[in-house]
């Protein structure tokens, strides 16, 4: 077994960076990443902990000395159960391959708190990376690929989630700013209705007062001895 560790600081509030991990796939970072599919969401309504699991389908190329043992294949799936606790100010993400796991087994854990300046995020991963195979050699090797691996991908991961993080932090500036000029703008809305409520009524009134001469006139004409 082989292990995997690393610690990185994303310089946004706890708040801002596990709403942001909803959108981090896909990005144009971790193409290996190409599919996203939720497969159960709840709320736990005692500790309000938020339970997401979701299955990742991820696409990537193996060494040609790997490809004859797993078939060729270049396609995997792993499953991620993810806890957000919002009271602590915690979330942890734990997932496991699907596939070739009689071969290969990764667990992961991440986990994103609050960094002690109040500001920004700290995030941890971790990795048990173990392989099973008739020989040592080959386990050893198989270990040695994935961790190698691993530790590409996860720089490609915080390199997109910086990216998507960025993004977020505009999106987020520009709603504050749609709702400030909505702010404004409905009370301009506010006024032209008034004004124009109070036009429409003089117009209706003499448009009125119009008709009602006309068909009195029209009366006299038609009764007129």
């Amino acid at each position: 077994m082989k292990l995997f560790s690393s610690e990185h600081q994303f310089a946004y509030p706890w708040e801002q960076v596990t709403a942001a991990n909803w959108l981090k796939y896909p990005n144009e970072v971790s193409t290996h990443v190409i599919g996203v599919d939720v497969l159960r969401r709840e709320v736990d309504p005692s500790s309000g902990i938020l339970t997401t699991e979701r299955l990742l389908t991820c696409e990537q190329a193996i060494p040609g000395w790997l490809r004859h043992l797993v078939g060729g294949a270049s396609r995997s799936y792993v499953r991620e159960i993810s806890l957000v606790d919002p009271k602590q100010k915690t979330l942890t993400m734990r997932s496991c391959n699907l596939t070739m796991c009689n071969l290969l087994r990764v667990h992961e854990t991440c986990i994103y708190s609050p960094a002690t300046d109040g500001s920004s995020t700290t995030f941890t991963q971790t990795a048990e990376i173990t392989a099973y195979a008739s020989w040592k050699k080959i386990c050893d090797k198989i270990e040695d690929w994935s961790v190698e691996r691993f530790g590409q991908n996860a720089i490609k991961g915080r390199t997109g989630f910086e990216g998507v993080l960025q993004l977020f932090s505009k999106i987020q500036e520009g709603g504050k700013l749609i709702d400030e000029v909505a702010g404004k703008g409905g009370k301009l809305i506010d006024e032209v209705t008034d004004k124009t409520s109070i036009v429409l009524s003089e117009v209706t009134d003499k448009t009125s007062s119009v008709l009602s001469e006309v068909t009195e006139n029209v009366k006299r004409s038609i009764f007129k001895p």
